[in-house]
């Protein structure tokens, strides 16, 4: 691995590439890989399949899964959401929860109950630093920096490992892959809100697709945090810009009850 990173950062030297040239580069030939302008045309997402949560390694949850994204501008793309996400459950989609701009309720035939404030502090911080959400959104910020850390290699592949810095010095670190330059993991370090102490919280990605004529996408999604599989989504089916995927899915029904929060 050594030689692997050494080899590459002499090829660097020649090309006349600084850390921070070779980091933009390898970002800029993944957002290609993923589909250039299409990719950044996706305005929704609907990914359906079977989702998993697990506590210290054991399975602690099964469902047939819809998940629905819909990106929304914003101006402050560093701090505040540019996506509403619809989690449905259930063969018939019949309960699940709603993540808006500033929270996240649970959404059942009771009715609309808001979820804890550290679950939403949770998801947010965990959108906004996950690299397809960078590529999509946050792109362009001011103060946004990344800079490669070199080459290893990962599970028997090749990568190259960029750091992405933004002006609150908040680091998400990716990995991709040497040929087909997509992600194929990222690390980033929060604050856990009860002990204190830093998380380390991990995303995997695999089985790429292609999904609508030149998007790839990941079929295959595993997070772990301090080294222990909290979730896992395994997608059959991945639809963007579907018609049918309207903006009232992402918005509480007229006269729904509104519940206590946890």
């Amino acid at each position: 691995m050594r030689w692997a990173a050494l080899i590459c950062a002499c090829v660097g030297l020649l090309r006349g590439e600084t850390a921070q040239d070779r980091g933009k580069r390898i970002v800029t030939e993944c957002l290609e890989a993923l589909g250039g302008n299409r990719y950044l045309a996706m305005q929704t997402r609907e990914e359906g399949g079977r989702a998993y949560s697990f506590y210290r390694e054991q399975l602690t949850g099964l469902s047939i899964a819809k998940i629905y994204t819909r990106y929304y501008p914003v101006k402050d793309t560093a701090h505040d959401l540019a996506v509403r996400e619809r989690e449905n459950f259930g063969k018939k989609e019949d309960f699940g929860v709603l993540f808006l701009e500033n929270e996240a309720l649970d959404v059942t035939f009771r009715g609309a109950r808001p979820l804890a404030t550290d679950r939403f502090d949770r998801y947010k911080e965990t959108t906004i630093r996950d690299i397809f959400y960078i590529l999509r959104v946050r792109l362009q910020e001011k103060g946004l920096i990344f800079e490669s850390r070199g080459a290893e290699v990962l599970q028997n592949a090749p990568v190259e490992i960029v750091d992405i810095t933004d002006a609150d010095n908040r680091t998400t670190t990716v990995y991709f892959h040497q040929i087909t330059k997509l992600p194929v993991r990222q690390i980033f370090y929060r604050r856990n809100a009860v002990t204190k102490e830093k998380d380390e919280e991990v995303t995997l990605y695999s089985k790429y697709r292609d999904v609508d004529g030149g998007v790839q996408w990941p079929y295959a999604i595993e997070r772990e945090r301090n080294q222990e599989k909290i979730f896992e989504i395994f997608s059959e089916a991945v639809k963007i810009n579907d018609p049918k995927v309207q903006s009232s899915l992402f918005e509480l029904p007229s006269g729904i009850k509104r519940l206590k929060p946890e």
